[in-house]
C-alpha cells in the first residue's frame, strides 16, 4: 500500500474510517473479542461478503486488525482488534457521545418535530 500524506491528524483519521463498516466492524470486534468472517457477517447485518472482506483488508493495512490463520482443516481465520484499533474505537465513541449530545440541534427544527410526531 503506497503511503499516504494528510495535511493533519483528522484527515488521517478521517481517512482510516472512511466506510459505511469500518466503525460497526470496530465495535463487533471489540464487542466479540476474536472473530471468524462469517459470524462478522451475521453481526454485521446487511454487509455482503465483498464489502466485508475488503473493509477487513484495508483495516488489517492500517494496523487496525489483525488477521490470524490457523493451519486447520477446514481452514480458519479470526480477526481482532490491534491496540491501534482498540484506541481508535475510543476516540469514536467520544465522538458519538458528542453527537448525541448535539443530534437534536443538528438535525434541525423541522426534523427534531416530525421525529416526535
Amino acid at each position: 500500500m503506497p503511503t499516504e500524506r494528510f495535511d493533519c491528524g483528522l484527515a488521517a483519521a478521517r481517512h482510516v474510517i472512511s466506510g459505511k463498516w469500518k466503525p460497526p466492524i470496530l465495535l463487533a470486534l471489540r464487542t466479540s473479542g476474536p472473530t471468524r468472517f462469517g459470524q462478522l457477517r451475521r453481526e454485521l447485518e446487511g454487509v455482503t461478503e465483498k464489502v466485508l472482506s475488503q473493509q477487513l483488508k484495508e483495516m488489517e493495512a492500517h494496523g487496525l486488525v489483525v488477521r490470524t490463520s490457523y493451519d486447520e482443516v477446514p481452514p480458519r481465520v479470526e480477526y481482532s482488534l490491534t491496540r491501534s484499533g482498540q484506541q481508535l474505537l475510543m476516540a469514536l465513541r467520544e465522538l458519538s457521545e458528542w453527537g448525541d449530545e448535539h443530534f437534536g440541534h443538528l438535525v434541525g427544527p423541522e426534523r427534531s418535530v416530525a421525529a416526535r410526531a
